[in-house]
């Protein structure tokens, strides 16, 4: 038989009977309550304590990554369009690049050194962008730093979710320091650039990488058990079953929707008038609403379904893109801008919670790496290439088209829903 196999380590009975069971109910494996409970465990705990130093450093730069890379890139002279280009560039490098770290972390014999590798690699990325002003060359150089930077994300949730399991202490918690210092990055990056230009941001991003790649080697080091038995073959087409998929569309349309507004949300509020200043408190204020939802997850939020939360986050996004595509006034926009924490939050934490429940710990990253690859790669992509004509035809109209890919995403919650669930 010529089936792929991917391989775990375990008892040698271990996988096929999670496959057998999967099979029955319609999911790749059952989901085991000992995972959940583990996600929602102990808030302060030595290793959570250091991934949220690592996650507080890297989202300290994504805070200005997100809404000023474009403006960075708009300062060296390209275009909406090639914008659109450059940011969809990074997301399909993403794409590439996120079954190797996957393929690393969960086939290396530390999870910690995957983690490393990246983030030295985004790094790298920032410094070797920046002397460069050929709007062609440096379009193709953005979207390589974009894709080595970006890449890091489903790495680090993978091993931080696989640890708060196994270590007892709660993600959410620790995922929301990264929110508030992706706070710090919103508003600091945007007061440098409201003194000192668009180059500013480039300055935040790379100090925000250089202290990204110190805090990776503090986190435990993630060693794989070893049996001593030969890894047991599951065959890939047991992953890939209709629950899967629906959860990977859900989660792939629902953050595409905010294709437009990762890439020309600060083009479009300067262009209204707003100071940059002010579009990082807008974008601050979406963080802390989503900081809010990550703390409060553990406590009334553990009894929803996934595709419950997917749900719920599809029909956020449907209602805050047609609304800001009207261009409301500045104290509207501020309300809307909380429900970052459903619109993002919601469908971030559906996916991972489906996946830490019905994945074995040997594909943990591999499933992740699937997730980034269509939510953060493909399907992102897709939206922020189309996002540039966009703007440059429609201007700030433009958010009403990522309804779209919303309400797609809200179908595949509702098949997702209507499985027979473990």
């Amino acid at each position: 038989m010529n089936s792929v196999h991917l391989f775990v380590s375990g008892e040698p009975s271990g996988a096929e009977r999670h496959c057998k069971a999967g099979i029955a109910t319609g999911f790749p494996f059952p989901a085991e309550p000992v995972i959940a409970a583990g996600m929602d465990g102990r808030i302060i705990h030595p290793a959570g304590i250091r991934f949220a130093a690592l996650y507080g450093a890297f989202y300290l730069a994504f805070g200005a990554f997100l809404p000023y890379f474009p403006v960075w890139l708009e300062t060296r002279g390209l275009s909406a369009e090639l914008i659109g280009l450059a940011l969809a560039g990074g997301m399909i490098g993403r794409t590439v690049l996120a079954p190797v770290g996957a393929a690393w972390m969960d086939k290396g014999s530390r999870r910690r050194d995957a983690v490393i590798g990246f983030a030295w690699a985004g790094l790298a990325g920032f410094l070797v962008v920046a002397p460069f002003r050929d709007t062609a060359l440096l379009t193709i150089l953005a979207a390589i730093a974009g894709a080595l930077f970006s890449g890091q994300i489903p790495l680090m949730d993978a091993f931080a979710a696989w640890s708060s399991r196994r270590e007892g202490f709660a993600f959410g918690p620790q995922r929301a320091v990264g929110s508030a210092t992706f706070i710090i990055g919103n508003i600091g990056a945007g007061a440098l650039i409201g003194q000192f230009g668009g180059e500013a941001a480039l300055v935040w991003m790379t100090a925000g990488a250089a202290l990204t790649v110190a805090a990776s080697y503090f986190i435990p080091p993630g060693l794989h058990a070893r049996t001593g038995t030969r890894p047991e073959p599951i065959p890939l087409r047991l992953l890939l079953t209709q629950p899967f998929m629906f959860a990977l569309a859900a989660s792939a349309m629902i953050q595409a929707s905010h294709g437009f507004y990762y890439g020309f949300s600060a083009l479009s509020w300067q262009a209204q008038g707003i100071a940059a200043e002010t579009v990082g408190l807008l974008w601050s204020t979406g963080v802390i609403a989503e900081i809010v939802f990550l703390a409060l997850t553990a406590r009334f939020l553990r009894r929803l379904k996934p595709g419950q939360l997917m749900l719920i986050a599809a029909i956020a996004a449907i209602a805050r893109w047609s609304l800001t595509a009207l261009a409301p006034p500045l104290a509207m926009l501020f309300v809307l801008q909380t429900m970052h924490a459903l619109t993002f939050s919601s469908a971030y934490l559906g996916i991972l919670r489906f996946a830490t429940e019905h994945a074995p710990d040997r594909l943990q990253a591999s499933t992740q790496a699937a997730n980034s690859a269509l939510s953060g790669g493909i399907a992102l992509a897709t939206t922020s290439a189309l996002s540039g004509p966009l703007y440059h035809a429609f201007g700030t109209a433009g958010f009403a088209f990522m309804a779209i890919p919303a309400a797609a995403g809200g179908v595949f919650s509702i098949l997702m829903l209507r499985m027979r669930t473990p």
